[in-house]
Order: structure tokens, then C-alpha cells, then sequence
């Protein structure tokens, strides 16, 4: 995946055959700290939520892949795409050291579909008494709302929690709740009508 500056993303993937990717809450910490080395030197963190058994982001890629100058994870030539990689295979070798087990934790191809590109954009349907309608006027402003809102809702729609404020491991809490604003660029989120 080839990602440009100045487009949202939504990266995710899950656990090989389904499985587990995370087994105590020290892990879905653990994955965090993870995201903050391999991710933020490139991309503002607009939304994110780590399920038992697969993770969600969502990002804005702040630079070119391949013109970065600044921290020294970059200029040893990673891209983004490179540092996501790097980062999931030291936590699977973390996870399988912890879990005494061995091969892959997850899917061979982490998911990355741009939001803010038109041409990219699958559109959304609903359906009315005349049939199926697209409801996608301004996919570029409409799109990343639908993922933003759907990210925060996954804990809820998987029987996790009855509010997605009650889950820990998401960026929800960042938002509406008390809590400490860790990973996500607020400003960054507001320039794209998110809240």
C-alpha cells in the first residue's frame, strides 16, 4: 500500500483464522505504545479501537513516504507502510514468546482504504420504497464520518459493552469521556467535521 499525504486512512486487520491478538489488558497497552513509535512519526491518529481479535485505526498521513527528514525511524528510509509492518511482527513476536507459541498472529495482508480520495471510496447504500439509493454526495466529507463512528461503535456491535464509552481500548473515551487524551490529534479531527 502506496500511502499520500493529506488522505485519511483506515487501517486494520485481525487475528490469523480469527484468533485472539490480544489476552490480557496489558497487551492492548502494549499494542499501543506500538502504535505510538511506528505510526505517529508519520500520520495524526484520528480514531482507533483494538478488539479481542483484530484492530482499527484511522489516519491521516501527515508526510510523503519517501521524503521524511525528520526522527531517526524515518530517515533509515521507512515508510509507513514499512513501519506498520515492523510494528506488527515485534508484537507477534512478543505475543508468542507471552503465549509460548509460534507462526503467525495475524492475516499475511493488513488492510489500508484511503477515505478522502473519491475514487477510492466504496459508496454507501440504504434502501427506500424506489429501491437502493447511493448515499454518498460528498464522499469526502461523509465517508471518514461513517468509519469514524464505525470504529467507535465495534465493542458495542460485538456484545463487548453496552456503550462505547465502557470500552478501554478505543479512542471514544479520548472524545466524549474523562479520559487522558493519548494518541489521537483532536485539531486534526475537527478539520474533518469528525466531532
Amino acid at each position: 500500500m502506496h500511502f499520500e499525504p493529506k488522505y485519511i486512512y483506515h487501517i486494520y486487520n485481525q487475528g490469523n483464522n480469527r484468533q485472539r491478538i490480544f489476552f490480557k489488558r496489558e497487551n492492548y497497552l502494549f499494542f499501543l505504545e506500538k502504535i505510538r513509535s511506528h505510526v505517529l512519526p508519520y500520520a495524526d491518529i484520528l480514531a482507533y479501537c483494538l478488539m479481542p481479535n483484530h484492530f482499527h485505526l484511522m489516519v491521516y498521513v501527515n508526510h510523503k513516504s519517501d521524503s521524511f527528514t525528520s526522527s531517526e525511524a524515518i530517515t533509515k528510509g521507512k515508510t509507513l507502510n514499512d513501519s506498520v509492518g515492523v510494528m506488527l511482527r515485534s508484537y507477534t513476536r512478543a505475543i508468542n514468546k507471552q503465549e509460548n507459541r509460534s507462526g503467525s498472529l495475524f492475516k499475511l495482508h493488513t488492510k489500508a482504504e484511503c477515505l478522502t480520495k473519491a475514487e477510492s471510496v466504496t459508496p454507501s447504500f440504504y434502501n427506500t420504497s424506489n429501491g437502493t439509493m447511493i448515499n454518498i454526495p460528498n464522499p469526502e466529507k461523509e465517508y471518514p464520518q461513517v468509519c469514524f463512528n464505525y470504529i467507535h461503535n465495534n465493542p458495542v456491535k460485538a456484545g463487548l459493552v453496552n456503550n462505547s464509552g465502557d470500552w478501554e481500548f478505543s479512542s471514544y473515551q479520548d472524545y466524549y469521556g474523562s479520559g487522558e487524551v493519548t494518541l489521537i490529534n483532536i485539531e486534526r479531527a475537527k478539520e474533518f467535521g469528525l466531532l
